[in-house]
């Protein structure tokens, strides 16, 4: 067996066209029904404000599947630690056995969860952007803005985040990693109605985005709903979308964003489209420059197979690791 450590493998494997390619190719093995992805293993830890997903899929074809821990402990930050951490085994399709161990904290879903993200805006976002919008300033909303630059070119980024200090602190490192300008608000009204893309990753579990901002043109991904409790953007607003995109619909409706819009009867009669779909062209993309677009995506076990896959290639072949 072979573990892998933090820093090799944010040396072998990062943030870029390879890897959103990769997870794109995994929604469409999902639609394909080449995967079989069983239902989420969840812990809530409330008094802590943690949270622990375990998640798997296996990919027909592939001698590998993986197997993710993650975890969300939300006041982690006070504590000068990050919110997120993890790790995830590769076990051998044939025998079980593990193959390898990435004891990564996370490194791996970040990445992946991004590239989700990269793949939704190419094919729902207008063409050409100027503004992109975020809800949250935490380290899943920064590398989305940086798989987002992988796919439109940005001129501005608008910043919202409950933590005034940390959206600061993100402004400088978008404008030092994307060359943008940036602007911090106080309120997300105006990251809403400034942005032509907005992402929302935050864990809040009352709305932050409501219908009223919404426009012509505007493309939403919303990444912070898991869980039952969790929700972003409120039911009026997610029912006024033209279009609905989810990465699983069975999951969506019952962990996602669309989860509360579901429960109230809102989208009985309203098609929701999963994104494997529009990858596959069984579906189309953006339809008009005038259509509101919102994804909502909750991260599905094929992305971290495929990316612990291609993580476990790349380690071998720069012969990093240790043999157990």
């Amino acid at each position: 067996m072979w573990v892998f450590g933090e820093q090799e493998i944010q040396e072998a494997i990062s943030l870029d066209m390879e890897v959103v390619k990769a997870i794109e190719k995994g929604f469409f093995t999902l639609v394909e029904k080449r995967v079989q992805v069983p239902p989420i293993l969840r812990v809530d830890l409330s008094e802590y404000q943690g949270e622990v997903d375990v998640k798997t899929a296996v990919v027909k074809g592939e001698p590998y599947f993986a197997v993710k821990i993650s975890s969300g402990f939300f006041n982690n930050p006070h504590r000068g630690l990050p919110s997120g951490s993890g790790m995830m085994i590769l076990l051998n399709v044939e025998t079980g056995f593990p193959e390898a161990i990435f004891l990564d904290h996370g490194y791996l879903t970040d990445i992946r969860t991004a590239a989700a993200g990269a793949v939704a805006a190419k094919y729902l976002a207008l063409e050409t952007i100027q503004t992109a919008g975020m809800i949250g300033a935490g380290t899943q909303a920064r590398y989305q803005m940086k798989a987002l630059a992988l796919v439109r070119s940005l001129d501005q980024i608008r910043i919202w985040s409950r933590s005034r200090e940390r959206a600061e602190d993100c402004a400088k490192e978008m404008k030092t990693e994307l060359g943008v300008r940036v602007e911090v608000f106080p309120h997300p009204e105006p990251v809403v109605r400034g942005s032509d893309v907005v992402v929302t990753a935050t864990p809040s579990t009352t709305p932050l985005v409501q219908k009223e901002w919404f426009h012509d043109g505007l493309h939403l991904t919303a990444m912070g709903s898991d869980s039952e409790y969790k929700q972003e953007v409120e039911v009026d607003a997610i029912a006024s979308a033209d279009r609905l995109i989810c990465d699983d619909r069975e999951q969506s409706f019952r962990l996602g964003e669309l989860r509360s819009a579901w429960d109230e009867g809102r989208l009985r009669n309203k098609e929701v489209t999963e994104l494997g779909d529009i990858v596959a062209g069984r579906a189309p993309g953006r339809r008009s420059n005038k259509e509101v677009t919102l994804c909502d995506l909750t991260g599905v076990g094929v992305q971290d197979t495929v990316i612990a896959i291609m993580a476990y290639h790349r380690l071998k072949q720069q012969k990093k690791g240790v043999r157990l």
